[in-house]
């Protein structure tokens, strides 16, 4: 299933518009309050300010959308589609930020760790 929706999103570089961020959600993942989720979408490690946490459902709305156009036209589910980018955003999870894994425990990355990337991403 995953495999199947890792083909599909090679043919597509649609992570630029997945991952564009603002400002202050740049600052909030930097400081660990937002992260990248499994999932594809961005959630709370801690208490956002209400602009951040506006933002990122914001943002959520927008990869959801993008999420669900992908997947009709490549015949995959949504959720597919969101796991597949979830793997492709953790990769790029950065020293000091947070993520989420599939235990739903918020992490942070340390210096001497990996990029956060599932097995079921290789």
């Amino acid at each position: 299933m995953i495999r199947t929706a890792l083909a599909v999103l090679a043919l597509v570089a649609f992570a630029p518009a997945v991952s564009a961020q603002t400002p202050a959600v740049d600052a909030a993942r930097s400081a660990g309050i937002v992260g990248e989720r499994f999932d594809g979408f961005m959630g709370f490690a801690a208490t956002p300010s209400p602009a951040v946490r506006s933002e990122v459902a914001r943002l959520n709305i927008s990869r959801r959308a993008l999420y669900n156009r992908f997947a009709t036209s490549r015949g995959v589910s949504p959720e597919e589609v969101g796991i597949t980018a979830g793997c492709q955003l953790l990769a790029r999870v950065a020293v000091g930020q947070a993520y989420m894994l599939a235990d739903g425990a918020w992490h942070r990355r340390a210096a001497s760790q990996p990029a956060p990337v599932p097995d079921y991403c290789r």
